[in-house]
């Protein structure tokens, strides 16, 4: 007779198990890595044998572990390992000072990158004086920061000149090159696809190694999982980040489910084969972790750079005058093209929609979609369904379109103060309608945009949601779109078994379910008896994948 007991038992546990038909359990027993009862003491004892390791969670909150629906992995782990950061609230001064720290400590002829300088502070930064500044600190070593939306470069002349670029160099196509209005003369400021020149000059330049790659992927999954992330989509996956995925898999290092979006035209931020080249290729990258079930289309630009597609005209500007509206890069053909296309390779869209013509195109085209092939089980994801005209909130449910909710701006940041700038107050403040959202039906999922957001902590996310506030205390007193709060266990939804249909993973995680993958995670807190201003210092104790144990707090 096969021994029925269970490796791994959980017990006297205030479990939330995101299944509504089961919301709370106090026991969980898993065998194999999978779930095999929930419930209560009662239901675990029979499944309790000599092998079975019994934890007692003496009261402690257990839940399902995070769905993270947009992060980019290899940037994440870069960035923590390799570059210098600063908040985007830091001020010029701030910045011009970490960058001579930076260089002090530089080898020669090195490049320094780093970020993110918020985008309000784009206007003092396209300046002749601020890039003087830039390059008194940088001791003739190149440098390139990177904004608050990873969108636009701020570089010094040292990099200016390995990158070929002069007065005369003609702006790239989706692109522009920051000049002295008087002058001409370049200022370092590289806008969209102009960021991609500077980029590219660093890869070509060796700067970036295999060994940098593959310790930068192991540091990411190693950073979500302490954040209880268990499962993520990564929202630009060019080949170097399948093979690095695939890699981790076959080694059994890879401590979640991984989701991958292949770019149907390469970014100005990542090089490498994309579109229908790299979708070819994707079932040599496919494991038993890792899924590269999506395509990533970048439909427009950000706010902060005007770069974004909006209805309503940005504020008057000195060169793109008192009418310009931003525009898409992909065409609405085009756009119906690649989504009739991936449906019929069975593999999802995620849409990037900064601006809200830039969503109604999105839809528009997922409409028409319909119109001919009919339903389908297949998410497209519209990202990051931030602004969106009112007449296009129902089209969601409608469309049967994922709301990827990313990033963690839900509350004052400076990022909106860059958009107050473009886009005036009034219109800047109208910025993520998720109750609205919810109350009409749509399907919500969490994703940090991590290391956009520097942080991929989704607790300070889930505080940002509930209370509309910034929960690091900047911004005091102010709250962006109050009315559009919602509450913890939605949020909580949001994050888990909501993401976990988004990227089709719902049979597998997202809940505490018989069956289901043991990724679970044990709080320091009851987080829905917890002071909505407080949720953001929850910490995760342990987290657990398939059962074994990917992150345990100090």
């Amino acid at each position: 007779m096969p021994d029925r007991s269970a490796d791994l038992v959980f017990t006297n546990g205030r479990i939330y198990t995101l299944d509504r038909k089961r919301p709370w359990a106090s026991a969980v027993a898993v065998k194999g890595g999978r779930i095999i009862a929930v419930g209560d003491g009662a239901d675990v004892a029979a499944l309790t044998g000599t092998p079975t390791r019994v934890v007692n969670l003496e009261g402690a909150m257990m839940m399902p572990g995070i769905v993270d629906v947009h992060a980019h992995l290899m940037m994440g782990g870069q960035a923590e390992l390799f570059e210098l950061r600063f908040p985007p609230t830091a001020s010029f001064e701030t910045l011009i000072a970490r960058v001579g720290e930076a260089a002090a400590k530089a080898p020669e002829g090195s490049w320094i990158i780093g970020g993110q300088w918020g985008s309000d502070l784009l206007p003092k930064l396209n300046r002749l004086e601020a890039l003087a500044a830039l390059d008194r600190v940088s001791q003739g070593r190149p440098v390139m920061l990177r904004d608050d939306t990873y969108h636009n470069r701020w570089i010094n002349s040292e990099a200016l000149g390995l990158a070929g670029l002069s007065a005369a160099s003609p702006d790239p196509e989706k692109g522009s090159i920051g000049r002295d209005p008087a002058t001409g003369a370049l200022t370092g400021m590289m806008i969209e696809s102009a960021a991609g020149i500077v980029e590219r000059t660093i890869a070509q330049s060796g700067h970036y190694t295999e060994e940098m790659d593959r310790a930068a992927m192991a540091r990411s999954i190693a950073t979500l999982n302490s954040y209880g992330v268990t499962a993520f989509l990564d929202a630009a996956a060019m080949q170097p980040i399948l093979a690095a995925l695939k890699g981790l898999d076959d080694r059994g290092e890879l401590t979640a489910w991984s989701v991958s979006a292949m770019p149907a035209v390469e970014p100005s931020f990542m090089f490498g084969i994309a579109g229908d080249e790299l979708i070819a290729l994707r079932e040599q990258y496919r494991g038993v972790h890792a899924k590269p079930d999506f395509v990533k289309i970048f439909l427009d630009g950000v706010p902060g750079a005007r770069t974004a597609a909006f209805h309503e005209p940005y504020t008057k500007d000195p060169v793109l005058g008192c009418c310009f509206r931003g525009s898409t890069i992909v065409t609405v053909p085009e756009l119906i093209r690649w989504v009739g296309k991936c449906e019929k390779l069975g593999l999802g869209v995620k849409i990037h929609c900064a601006g809200d013509a830039a969503v109604s195109q999105a839809l528009d085209a997922i409409d028409v979609v319909r119109s001919f092939n009919g339903s389908t089980k297949l998410k497209h994801h519209i990202a990051h369904a931030s602004y969106i005209a009112p007449d296009d909130i129902a089209r969601f449910a409608e469309l049967g379109v994922v709301a990827d909710l990313s990033p963690f701006l839900w509350y004052p940041t400076s990022f909106l103060e860059g958009h107050k700038q473009t886009m005036g107050e009034a219109r800047a403040l109208r910025f993520w309608p998720n109750r609205d959202l919810l109350a009409a039906g749509a399907l919500l999922a969490g994703g940090s945009d991590w290391p956009v957001m520097p942080n991929p902590d989704p607790w300070d996310g889930i505080e940002g949601l509930v209370t509309r506030r910034n929960p690091s205390g900047e911004f005091p007193g102010a709250s962006l779109w109050p009315e559009q709060a919602i509450d913890v266990a939605a949020a909580l939804e949001i994050f888990t078994i909501n993401s976990a249909r988004a990227i089709g993973l719902a049979d597998t995680v997202g809940s505490i379910e018989i069956g289901k993958s043991a990724d679970l995670i044990v709080l320091d807190r009851n987080v829905l008896e917890t002071p909505a201003e407080d949720l953001a210092d929850t910490k995760v104790l342990t987290t657990y994948f398939e059962g074994r144990v990917v992150y345990e707090r100090a």
